[in-house]
């Protein structure tokens, strides 16, 4: 399947944002607009891009893609105040398939384009829950086919996500409509030819078209950037609302392994200031443990995730734990029997990450999804280090850790158990 972007638009309402760079090459959480829907794309299978813009922007989208080495044709339309229309009405010599029809100021999450390629025709969005209904273009449908398409529609049965699949028979009334008028817009050509109706509801979409929804753009895609598993009650109810906000401003200024080592350096930090004040240490500690969600949500925000990432970011927060629990432990002079028990709190703080990460390993499944009831279990890195903190706050490391070893251990029975239950497939 191909597909083509159109993307000639002069972005005249981004104002001073797009004076020098066309509009689907400005960056929204650290990437281009139009990156984002050809990386989703390329994922899915579609190879070829047809890409339509004007002479203006030609070095600046020939310089991109070839940087990201993607497989296009570039047209040029010289015409461009004769509207989108016009744009799509050029690729018609370059289309030989059933192909997809995207804008280069549309931002798409990742599952909507999944589901939006098994459908056919202008896929509709019922719930619009991403974009201001006001300024939203709306569809009115008869017969599953568009009836009527425009901003001021009274009634509709849904809003255009500015995302089709279609065939190459459409450019016949492109080019009927394009003879007869000067200036054509791709509504009128897709209400002409009563293009059949798909339904793609409730999933993450934006039209950029003013600095507004540039920034709106930017605060969803942070928004869901929050890994769906693995978070405990502490990272749900306070780490992730102060990180986010972070992330937000962080992401166009630095990279998810800059943010990485940033956090690492505070934890190390905070296992040194022990010496200095218990209290003051365990502040920084959980300040590191907020900012442990800032180099995840910014790299998935930005299309930069990684599995090397991610390895680094894991051991590296291993070593602060074992950093800032040791140090505790120098600080009080314990006896030598509590020893045993500082050990047991140490050796199971670290055991909770690895009996999670080794399932992956050994399974290559993410054990929170596999099993459910693992979000349940009390025990989660930013649980401990929040639990530390108020033991620091009032200076009771004894009970610290005692606390420690019971629940991470119980923890690490109890993953053993549901692991055990589940009985996941093995080979020999």
């Amino acid at each position: 399947m191909q597909a083509v972007i159109l993307a000639a638009g002069l972005g005249t309402r981004m104002g001073k944002f797009s004076k020098d760079q066309p509009k689907g090459l400005l960056k929204i959480a650290g990437r281009e607009i139009i990156y984002r829907t050809l990386k989703i794309l390329k994922n899915l299978e579609i190879k070829e891009f047809i890409i339509i813009t004007n002479p203006k922007y030609k070095q600046s989208y020939e310089n991109f893609l070839n940087q990201n080495k993607i497989k296009y044709q570039l047209i040029l339309n010289h015409f461009p105040e004769r509207g989108n229309g016009y744009s799509f009405y050029l690729a018609k010599d370059f289309v030989t398939e059933k192909f997809v029809l995207v804008m280069s100021d549309h931002l798409y999450e990742e599952d909507f384009i999944r589901t939006a390629l098994k459908k056919e025709g202008l896929i509709v969005d019922k719930k619009g829950l991403y974009i201001n209904p006001d300024e939203a273009t709306k569809v009115k449908v008869e017969d599953g086919r568009v009836k009527e398409i425009g901003k001021n529609l009274d009634s509709y049965c849904g809003f255009d996500t500015g995302f089709f699949v279609l065939t190459p028979e459409i450019f016949k009334t492109a080019e009927r409509l394009v003879k007869e008028k000067k200036v054509i817009e791709l509504s009128e050509i897709i209400k002409e030819a009563k293009v059949k109706v798909s339904e793609v509801n409730g999933y993450f979409w934006i039209d950029v078209d003013t600095p507004k929804e540039r920034k709106l753009a930017k605060h969803y895609l942070i928004k869901n950037s929050i890994k769906g598993t693995g978070d405990g009650w502490v990272s749900k109810l306070i780490n992730r609302k102060i990180s986010t906000k972070i992330s937000e401003y962080l992401v166009d200024y630095l990279t998810p392994n800059q943010i990485t080592f940033l956090t690492f350096l505070l934890g190390i930090f905070s296992a040194a200031v022990v010496w200095l004040s218990i209290p003051l240490a365990g502040i920084l500690y959980q300040i590191s443990s907020i900012l442990d969600g800032v180099d995840g949500e910014i790299a998935r925000a930005s299309m930069r995730t990684s599995k090397l990432g991610g390895y680094i970011d894991s051991v590296l927060d291993r070593y602060v734990d074992f950093s800032f629990l040791l140090a505790l432990a120098c600080v009080i002079h314990p006896s030598y029997k509590f020893w045993i028990i500082i050990a047991f709190a140490i050796f199971g703080s670290i055991m909770v990450s690895y009996s999670t990460e080794r399932y992956k390993a050994s399974f290559f499944q993410d054990i929170y999804k596999i099993i459910p009831q693992m979000k349940y279990l009390p025990g989660k890195r930013d649980e401990r280090i929040f639990i530390t903190m108020l033991f620091c706050l009032v200076n009771r490391i004894l009970e610290l850790f005692i606390l420690l070893a019971i629940l991470t251990n119980i923890r690490v029975g109890l993953t053993l158990v549901l692991a055990c239950r589940k009985k996941p497939e093995t080979s020999f």
